[in-house]
């Protein structure tokens, strides 16, 4: 294998990431195995949005498939290719609707986490309206000759700046958010920061009452727990008129849905999906990809889960031809993660191998036919090979690199073999309800 070539940030990131059991936020590219027809399936998707349409996915799979590892790996791409992207994690708190403004939640839990290629770790809404006012500033001193600071030089801005809102202005919400974008032009080119804050708060969604948004910018609106996707369809539109290619909302833990136990309750956040859904699949909205992490349960459950309910029965079951046939179709709304082969997960070991060695400042010390060994303990302990998820082993192998470099003496088959040793069957805690925190998701 080439010898990787990491900095010390990222291959720590990356070990200690997956000692925790979470998904790296950086360089998860280096220990990316397999799913290659899956994430071309979903890098098309990114094309489309790039091109103004709309794009709704499901990545579906059991407790540590890699289904987090999915929805960062097309984060990070989006980024790279000019996307905004916002992610959240759904849970008793964050969801898509609720009698106590869960879904105004997640939409902040969204806006917060709002990031771009120059702003990866999100926080991006300031810098996105700050760099396109300066991209406007520069048009329009290329453009007439003049200087930020002569007469005349401000409106001319403006004019442009309403040539992009006019855009908006038609769309449900469009006029009061036009108008809340002017208020932050404003209070920028008076350096006003009251009123750029006030500003930033309504787009977040930190406005409680429409009086307190009338007082402070002369809306009377406020983004509330029934219109926040409405804004989100708004926000997608903008960013592609001011030159990012759409927005990406990536919603992970989905099964928190799936275990909301009143009936009605959960019935009215699956509404909310199926309107988000509809929205997409119909084009309604523009520039924008929603992509939905969540358990087989999640999906196929008859009695709490989509299936429960004819209409997302009929948007998400695989056509009979596909499973007559024994193949599994990428196009469709829902991308089932299957196991990876044994192959695959030799590799992903190869890698993580290296990684840590590289980390630690130490040579290599395990061969193939030692990781083939570990992974033939793995398998035999858990009894089937369709256990050979990266989250059922993953945390178990960098224990076991971190065992052997901390103890050299130690050889690699007494640990393994010992009859202490038991591999972690992720999901398998009786102790654990059947919940995001029984899951290892990459």
């Amino acid at each position: 294998m080439t010898k990787l070539k990491l900095s010390k940030k990222i291959s720590t990131a990356l070990i200690n990431s997956l000692s925790a059991g979470v998904v790296p936020r950086i360089g998860i590219e280096h220990i990316a195995v397999g799913r290659e027809q899956e994430l071309n399936s979903l890098l098309q998707n990114l094309n489309d949005i790039a091109e103004g349409v709309t794009a709704f996915r499901f990545i579906i799979g059991n407790y540590g498939s890699g289904k987090s590892f999915m929805l960062q790996m097309i984060r990070n791409r989006a980024m790279e290719q000019g996307f905004v992207v916002a992610d959240a994690d759904l849970s008793s708190q964050h969801r898509l609707a609720g009698s106590h403004n869960e879904g105004l939640a997640t939409y902040r839990e969204l806006m917060s986490h709002l990031a771009t290629k120059t702003r990866p770790d999100g926080g991006a809404l300031i810098s996105i309206l700050e760099g396109w006012i300066n991209k406007i500033q520069q048009e329009v001193a290329q453009e007439t000759g003049m200087r930020p600071n002569d007469d005349g030089f401000d409106d001319k801005v403006e004019t442009k700046i309403r040539e992009v809102i006019q855009y908006i202005e038609d769309l449900v919400h469009g006029f009061d958010f036009g108008s809340v974008i002017i208020a932050y032009w404003r209070g920028y080119r008076l350096d006003d920061d009251d009123l750029k804050n006030a500003s930033l708060r309504w787009l977040r969604g930190e406005f409680n009452t429409k009086t307190e948004a009338k007082a402070a910018l002369g809306v009377r609106v406020i983004i509330d727990d029934d219109s926040w996707y409405d804004y989100i369809k708004l926000l997608a539109k903008f960013v592609a008129e001011i030159g990012y290619k759409g927005i990406l909302i990536f919603l992970d833990e989905a099964v928190n849905l799936y275990q909301i136990s009143p009936t009605v309750t959960r019935e009215k956040n699956y509404n909310r999906l199926l309107a988000m859904f509809n929205d997409t699949m119909q084009c309604k909205a523009e520039n924008l990809g929603i992509f939905i992490g969540g358990t087989t349960k999640f999906l196929e459950d008859p009695n709490r889960g989509l299936f429960a309910d004819q209409a997302w029965r009929r948007r998400t079951k695989e056509s009979r031809f596909s499973t007559q046939a024994g193949v599994q179709e990428y196009m469709g709304p829902v991308i089932r993660l299957n196991p990876l082969t044994a192959t695959e997960i030799l590799t992903l070991l190869q890698r993580l191998t290296e990684i840590h060695a590289l980390n630690l400042g130490y040579d290599k010390t395990l061969n193939n036919s030692q990781l083939e060994e570990f992974i033939q303990e793995i398998i035999t302990r858990l009894g089937a090979e369709a256990l050979l998820t990266p989250g059922e082993i993953i945390r178990d192998f960098i224990s076991v690199l971190n065992v052997i470099y901390q103890n050299p003496k130690i050889k690699f088959s007494e640990l393994i073999h010992g009859s202490k040793f038991q591999p972690t069957a992720t999901g398998k805690d009786s102790s654990l309800d059947d919940n995001d925190a029984a899951e290892f998701t990459l």
